[in-house]
């Protein structure tokens, strides 16, 4: 019996005892830390295959069409459609796919099967008449399975390898050729390398790959097991060793059990490698496989055109989510629900300036701080880059209500109407959706139900005694009663503040003015927004109308209502 030893504090085992760290590859010349991805790699879709095979519920013929006719409108040009030697439901979808599935002439269709004679044999039945197809075949190579599940030396477990390819490449020429082949080490993290190098080597030799017909080497991290790093170091060890490497495809299948399938994908292709398998979103045995959405999407944001259409990025969650009965979460790259969203105060200030500098620059460029890409190039909108909680500021509140309502607040009102809206997070703990700060808007400055005053109409005519100066009349509401002011000023704006100064025994002066249409056309509302001193206390006031001057005395009336507030 094992006695364990537990770490003193925290209950865990004492990691040196029951772990070991991953040995280094000593590549003391690696070169590709200094390398940058130029070109996508050869995509693979496993998702109806490796990420079906991981499902509770595994797809039906309707779900596995519709993810199929998916891959195939997003430019995938191959596709793992299953191990018909596995199952009955896996044989009779590869027919459909080669008799109904419409699969264009470019498109080369992957099946799986292990190195067992019965099992290739189905396999070759399952792939008649398809158009260049994907032999994929594999045996477990790693120390640990060959000492604990097969009992076999490295010797023994080379010879499942090579007299795999044998009968492969001899029911291929009988069947008239025009079949393609993919060699898996499988579990080839848990292989160590000269192991690794010297089986596939074999199979190299056995298949004899040419400039016209390339062997696919997939080399998968079946486990991850290290970080990325150390499997790129494999990676470029074995581009550096592997036979007529001219004539071999070097594939990547990365699951993501250390949650850096990701990194250890770009790090993959940096060292040398091809092609990549994986799934969308990463769908995948226990932590999952790569993503291959998020890799082709961080390709793009650096200027590297990934050959995949995610344009639709909404479509491809949707058939991904009814496919797989999973959900995707909302922090999931490019993808999720809120990660074009900002809550923060500092960073919705951020967006809101990059995105009005954005739409004055005359370049092409995207530079918009905290969005690394436009959302608008996956088809997500605008609407929802920032949302308000209590943790957002004034940026964020401008920013909705100028892209959603084409109200564009100066900054001091963006200030003041924050500490409202602030107000209200705080008491209700929740996020506003734009309608309701909107609302509240139109309810504090511009409508105001129950307030004191309220403006009606207005007229001036130059006053004879002064001239330049305007003498002008108003009707006001007070309480409900209609009132008539007067006062004198150089325009009506200055007349009328002259008036309800009076009117109000406030000493009430305007500190700054600004305006702008609401609507385009003949018939636009303006919207006029007021900053008023009262007797040393400043207030905001908006006011909206068709004409413009009345437009700015409602925004006085406004001001004045929330004086005393």
């Amino acid at each position: 019996m094992i006695k364990q030893v537990y770490h003193p504090q925290n209950g865990m085992p004492a990691a040196g005892v029951k772990y070991q760290a991953y040995p280094q590859v000593g590549l003391s010349d690696r070169t590709w830390p200094s390398k940058q991805i130029e070109k996508p790699p050869i995509w693979c879709s496993v998702d109806l295959r490796d990420g079906n095979q991981a499902l509770i519920n595994p797809m039906g013929h309707d779900r596995k069409a519709r993810m199929f006719q998916l891959l195939l409108d997003m430019g995938f040009k191959e596709i793992e459609i299953g191990f018909p030697s596995a199952s009955q439901t896996d044989f009779d979808f590869a027919r459909w796919c080669i008799e109904e599935g419409g699969v264009p002439d470019d498109v080369s269709l992957q099946v799986l099967v292990q190195c067992r004679p019965e099992l290739i044999t189905r396999t070759f039945e399952s792939l008649e008449g398809a158009n260049k197809p994907i032999v994929h075949f594999y045996n477990s190579t790693s120390e640990l399975q060959r000492r604990v599940v097969f009992g076999k030396d490295v010797q023994g477990i080379k010879q499942i390898a090579v007299d795999a390819a044998k009968m492969i490449r001899d029911m291929a020429e009988k069947a008239g050729g025009g079949y393609r082949f993919e060699y898996s080490p499988e579990s080839f993290t848990g292989t160590e390398l000269d192991v690794a190098l010297e089986i596939s080597n074999a199979v190299i030799e056995v298949m004899q790959p040419t400039a016209d017909n390339k062997l696919i080497l997939n080399l998968p991290a079946t486990v991850e097991m290290s970080t990325p790093n150390i499997y790129a170091d494999q990676i470029e060890w074995m581009c550096r060793n592997i036979e007529n490497r001219e004539n071999v495809i070097v594939s990547l299948h990365p699951h993501n059990d250390r949650g850096t399938g990701i990194a250890a994908t770009e790090m993959g292709l940096l060292a040398g490698a091809d092609r990549v398998e994986g799934t969308l979103f990463g769908n995948g045995e226990r932590t999952g496989n790569v993503d291959i959405v998020t890799l082709a999407l961080n390709m793009f944001t650096q200027g590297v055109d990934p050959k995949l259409d995610c344009s639709d990025i909404e479509r491809i969650k949707a058939v991904y989510e009814y496919s797989n009965e999973l959900k995707i979460p909302e922090r999931h790259p490019y993808v999720g629900e809120l990660v074009y969203t900002a809550f923060s105060g500092s960073h919705q200030d951020a967006i809101n300036k990059g995105m009005k500098a954005i739409k004055t620059a005359n370049k092409p460029l995207w530079e918009v701080p905290y969005l690394p890409i436009d959302p608008q190039d996956v088809g997500r909108t605008y609407e929802a880059i920032i949302r308000i909680n209590s943790q957002s500021g004034k940026g964020g509140i401008a920013y909705i209500m100028a892209e959603d309502y084409g109200i564009n607040l100066p900054r001091k009102l963006q200030v003041e109407f924050r500490e409202e809206i602030q107000r209200i997070t705080d008491e209700e703990g929740v996020e506003l959706p734009p309608k309701r700060i909107y609302e509240r808007f139109m309810e504090r400055y511009v409508e105001q139900p129950g307030a004191r005053l309220k403006f009606l109409d207005h007229h001036s005519h130059t006053d004879p005694n002064r001239p330049g100066y305007r003498i002008v009349a108003a009707e006001i509401i007070d309480n409900g009663e209609k009132k008539r002011i007067e006062g004198k000023g150089s325009g009506p704006v200055a007349g009328f503040v002259d008036a309800l100064s009076k009117y109000l025994g406030i000493d009430l002066s305007v500190n700054d003015y600004s305006e702008h249409s609401l609507q385009h056309g003949s018939d636009a509302s303006a919207i006029c927004y007021m900053e008023i001193d009262a007797a040393g206390k400043t207030v905001h006031g908006v006011g909206i109308n068709a004409n413009i001057v009345a437009a700015s005395l409602e925004a006085i009336v406004s001001a004045a209502n929330l004086i005393g507030r």
